[in-house]
């Protein structure tokens, strides 16, 4: 299908046939080919106008913390309050195959099926954060086709995943009751950054989930001092991250959670930090992808290409610094650029 035709399909299609162009769209947007690259800009392009719609929700947990539960009882209540809900799903990639097994559409099994949502799971590909490299394009293929509650579920990590924060109006953390001291969860890195906590599993343990959702909001009022979390304690202009106990299993909790992110969105619509906060994740997006090009440009030339394997066996070998490698390497890409005009 040509970009004009996928377009076609997301805007006017009835369902099988916008379903259909979301997944060859996204698969498009997802392959490195260079002719694919030059129409899923286009297609990217055309498609911009028709987006920005959806309230962007990004995820994020260790592994057993309950994520594909909590996406499918939230996807469901959010359906049955008249929304469409599409759901981005990040599998680890392999480090040792690379292969992934993409099995978090099986988890959802009502939600999966259900004609109002559309589940798109992906491989991470060892892309950092957790994130799969293009989960911002199948976004807008996301809400061009009308999805108005977009949902990116990352791979649970730990102190790395942090790459959804930069894509998603509100980040969202999971933790299990027995998630540790307040000092454990300052340390992981993604506390700082998320607007909302939820104590998921909460009906295993009323007691521990108490205890748990009191060390967060302790540890949450103390990152709030300190101005460079986005977080300002005592500012009541601004969101203060909230902790809330829910049960994905049980269905319990998960209309309070909702309330609490449309508290969230009203105030950041308010304050202006709604728009602005979109903007700064664009600008971070192109830039991005200006160093994935650069990173790519730099292996495909031909004499960084020629001097790669020997300077990569020096350095394994220990006779030559990692450091001084890097400069030869850039050395010649310099050289052979500025050769080319492209300098």
């Amino acid at each position: 299908m040509t970009p004009e035709q996928l377009l076609q399909g997301l805007l006017q299609g009835n369902a099988p046939v916008q379903r259909r162009a979301m997944a060859k769209a996204i698969t498009l947007l997802e392959s490195t080919r260079a002719d694919h690259r030059a129409q899923a800009d286009e297609l990217l392009t055309a498609m911009l106008p028709h987006t920005g719609n959806s309230f962007r929700l990004g995820i994020s947990g260790v592994p057993g913390v309950g994520k594909s539960t909590f996406i499918e009882a939230l996807g469901l209540y959010l359906i049955a309050q008249g929304h469409r809900v599409a759901v981005l799903a990040v599998d680890p990639s392999s480090t040792v195959s690379g292969g992934s097994i993409l099995g978090d559409k099986t988890r959802m099994e009502h939600l999966s099926v259900h004609p109002q949502a559309y589940i798109r799971p992906s491989p991470s590909s060892g892309t950092l954060g957790g994130v799969a490299e293009k989960t911002r394009e199948a976004m807008l293929v996301c809400e061009a086709a009308g999805y108005d509650v977009v949902i990116v579920e990352t791979v649970g990590v730990g102190q790395s995943e942090t790459a959804v924060a930069n894509m998603s109006d509100m980040f969202v953390l999971l933790q299990l009751p027995n998630a540790g001291d307040d000092l454990q969860a300052i340390k992981k890195g993604v506390m700082e950054i998320a607007d909302l906590v939820v104590i998921n599993k909460a009906d295993i343990d009323a007691i521990a989930a108490t205890r748990a959702q009191l060390q967060i909001t302790s540890a949450l009022q103390l990152l709030g001092m300190h101005a460079s979390s986005g977080h300002m304690h005592g500012d009541d202009s601004v969101w203060h991250p909230k902790v809330v106990q829910i049960s994905a299993l049980l269905n319990q909790g998960v209309d309070s959670f909702w309330a609490a992110v449309s508290e969230f969105k009203a105030l950041q619509l308010k304050n202006g930090r709604f728009g602005m906060r979109r903007q700064q994740q664009a600008l971070s997006w192109m830039w991005e992808r200006i160093d994935a090009g650069l990173k790519q440009n730099f292996r495909a030339q031909p004499r960084v290409q020629t001097l790669l394997p020997q300077l990569s066996q020096q350095v394994a070998t220990g006779q030559l610094a990692a450091s001084t490698a890097a400069r030869q390497l850039l050395g010649a890409y310099e050289t052979k650029s500025q050769s080319a005009g492209l300098i």
